[in-house]
C-alpha cells in the first residue's frame, strides 16, 4: 500500500498528491512516470512524477479527472493508500546545457514540465517557459514555473489571463519577434523546446517549430497498461517506426511523432470509457441518495 500523504485540490478538477514511495523517490529522474493501480480491480494508469523529494521518501503526482479511475483517485484523502504505483517507469529526461530553451505547458501538461525546467535550469540553461490554460482559474504551478525562469509568459483561450489565444499562437509571435529582420534567423537563438499538454497541442507547437528548424521534445500520453514494453497498448510511429512509449519514451522528437495515429489510438475506447464513467457517477449518486 502507498499512503497518501497530503492532497491539495489545484484547480477544477486537477488535484495534487504527495505519496510515501522511498524506493521510486529515491530513484525517480525528471520525465519519468509511475503506473497506478487503485485498488484489486482498478485499471493501470500511467501518472507523470511532478516531484520526487528522496530525503522524505515523497513523490508527487497531479491528476486531471478525465475517466473513472482519475475520478476515483479525486475522491481519495490524505490518509487513504493506493494499492500500486509501480516506477520510476520511462526514460528521463535529456538534462545537459544546451542554451536557450523554451518549456511548455498546457492544462495539466504545466505538471510534467515543471521539474524538467528545473533541472534543464540547474545544468545552465536560460529557461523561456511558456504555460496556458483554458482559463485563468485553470492555471496550475504558476508561481513554481516562474521562480525557475529567466522569463515567464502565461496564455488563455479565453483571454483572461496573459496572451488571449492558444501557447503554440503565442510561441509563433516569440519566435517571430525574435527574427533578424536582414537574415531572418532567430535573433537570440533558440536551441531546443519542449512541450508537455494535450496532443493537438503538443502537433500545434511541433508545426510551428519545424518552420524553424527547432529541436522540439514531446512527452506522449498514450494509452497504456503494464508500462514495461509487454503489451504493446502504448504504441506509437515515430520517425515511421514503431515505438512503445512506456520504455522507448516518454519524450520523442515531436517532428518525427505520427500525431494523427496518436489522437486516434487516444479515442479508441472512447465510448467504454465514457460509459463506465457515467456508471460510476451514477453509483456515488445512489450512495449519497
Amino acid at each position: 500500500m502507498y499512503r497518501i500523504v497530503k492532497k491539495e485540490n489545484l484547480v477544477e478538477g486537477i488535484s495534487r498528491f504527495d505519496i510515501k514511495a522511498p524506493l521510486i523517490a529515491s530513484k525517480a529522474k525528471a520525465g519519468q512516470f509511475v503506473v497506478v493501480r487503485l485498488n484489486e480491480e482498478g485499471e493501470r494508469i500511467p501518472l507523470t512524477i511532478a516531484e520526487s523529494r528522496p530525503e522524505q521518501g515523497i513523490i508527487s503526482l497531479v491528476s486531471m479527472k478525465v475517466g473513472k479511475t482519475t475520478y476515483m483517485l479525486s475522491n481519495l484523502n490524505q490518509g487513504d493508500n493506493i494499492l500500486d504505483v509501480v516506477g520510476p517507469l520511462g526514460k528521463k529526461s535529456e538534462i545537459k546545457k544546451f542554451g536557450r530553451v523554451i518549456c511548455i505547458g498546457g492544462g495539466a501538461g504545466i505538471a510534467p514540465v515543471m521539474p524538467i525546467a528545473r533541472e534543464l535550469k540547474k545544468a545552465g540553461n536560460y529557461i523561456v517557459s511558456i504555460v496556458g490554460a483554458k482559463s485563468k482559474d485553470l492555471l496550475i504551478f504558476v508561481k513554481e514555473m516562474k521562480d525557475t525562469s529567466d522569463e515567464f509568459y502565461v496564455c488563455s483561450d479565453d483571454g483572461t489571463i496573459g496572451f488571449h489565444g492558444f501557447v503554440s499562437d503565442f510561441l509563433c509571435e516569440f519566435l517571430e519577434r525574435n527574427k533578424d529582420s536582414k537574415d531572418g534567423n532567430i535573433k537570440a537563438s533558440i536551441d531546443r523546446v519542449v512541450a508537455i499538454g494535450p496532443a493537438l497541442m503538443m502537433r500545434a507547437v511541433s508545426d510551428v517549430t519545424g518552420g524553424y528548424g527547432i529541436k522540439t521534445i514531446v512527452s506522449l500520453n498514450s494509452i497504456m497498461v503494464d508500462g514495461t514494453g509487454m503489451c504493446g497498448t502504448c504504441r506509437v510511429e515515430v520517425g515511421g517506426e514503431t515505438k512503445f512509449v512506456c520504455v522507448d519514451g516518454p519524450e520523442f522528437d515531436g517532428h518525427k511523432v505520427n500525431f494523427d495515429l496518436l489522437i486516434s489510438r487516444q479515442r479508441m475506447y472512447y465510448s467504454e470509457e465514457k460509459k463506465s464513467l457515467d456508471l460510476y457517477k451514477e453509483k456515488c449518486k445512489s450512495k449519497k441518495m
